[in-house]
């Protein structure tokens, strides 16, 4: 069916995160502070990666490139949120809608790879340490960052393809603050039950199949560290735990929205808010203030500004 002799619809209109003005000012606020924070963060974590060399590692630049990814991520849905926030009618266009989807898809994918990188990254560490930095080589490193947006955008495409072809004729309001798919197949003027159920088994998929790699790659770390450690497993749970928190801000949130059966619309709001603005504001948050190297790159870094404004 061809969408572009069938669909009528321009544009979409969203019901956003609430109807009450003084929580919407509320969560203009927040959304705008964390956004913010966020920016920084992630930002600041990618110039000292690149700038300090005691930071030139391959898990500071699994790192940095996921800060990079974040950047993307809360840059994809915050700001139109943010700005609809002072809307009382909020729209976005067809192809700004479809643009939306493919970017939330693509920087999810890599972010899911990325993950799983830095998970492996940590087994060679702990579990193989005379071979790491052979096995984890400048090659591999690329090969990682390279499959990780190859993945994100085969699959982000792989997506667009349940809905470049269906016929949008109306209704267009959406029930949410940014377009997912899920719910734009259900405004297609057609039965669609298939494909949404393609969708939720897809991005289910990946999701459930990339967390289970992440356990067991970590359950052989722990097991690891609890069998070569006085510490036992609560020194290993230590270690990782950076990593943990922010697989479970991740992974959360989308396996959620994507494999529960009969979703709330409330609670997938919540949850996407989350992954919107909190996910992202909380990795640099956590690398960087449970991060010995990083706190000792900061501190390098603001010495050489006083010792430069005190030479100027």
């Amino acid at each position: 069916m061809d969408g572009g002799n069938h669909s009528i619809v321009s544009e979409f209109v969203f019901l956003g995160l609430t109807q009450s003005w003084e929580i919407q000012l509320l969560l203009l606020v927040f959304s705008s502070v964390l956004y913010a924070a966020s920016m920084t963060g992630n930002t600041i974590i990618v110039f000292f990666v690149t700038t300090d060399p005691h930071l030139h590692s391959p898990m500071y630049f699994l790192l940095a490139n996921l800060s990079f990814v974040d950047l993307g991520a809360c840059s994809t849905t915050s700001p139109k949120m943010i700005y609809d926030l002072f809307r009382k009618h909020k729209v976005i266009s067809f192809g700004g809608c479809i643009a939306q989807i493919f970017f939330i898809h693509v920087v999810g994918g890599v972010e899911m790879v990325l993950l799983t990188a830095m998970a492996f990254d940590r087994y060679v560490a702990i579990c193989k340490p005379l071979h790491y930095l052979t096995i984890m080589s400048p090659q591999m490193c690329i090969l990682f960052l390279a499959a990780a947006w190859a993945f994100g955008i085969i699959h982000s495409l792989f997506q667009l393809t349940f809905i470049v072809n269906l016929p949008f004729c109306g209704p267009n309001v959406l029930d949410s603050f940014y377009c997912d798919l899920p719910r734009l197949l259900r405004l297609a003027c057609m039965d669609t039950y298939r494909l949404q159920f393609m969708v939720t088994v897809n991005s289910g998929f990946l999701c459930v199949g990339s967390l289970i790699i992440l356990l067991i790659s970590y359950i052989f770390i722990l097991f690891t560290v609890w069998k070569h450690s006085s510490g036992g497993s609560f020194k290993a749970l230590s270690t990782l735990s950076a990593h943990i928190t922010v697989v479970f801000f991740f992974f959360g949130p989308t396996m959620f929205i994507y494999t529960w059966p009969h979703p709330s619309s409330q609670m997938d709001k919540f949850l996407a808010l989350s992954d919107a603005v909190l996910s992202p504001f909380l990795n640099p948050v956590i690398y960087t203030f449970r991060n010995k190297e990083m706190k000792a790159a900061m501190k390098r870094s603001f010495r050489l500004l006083v010792n430069f404004r005190k030479i100027s």
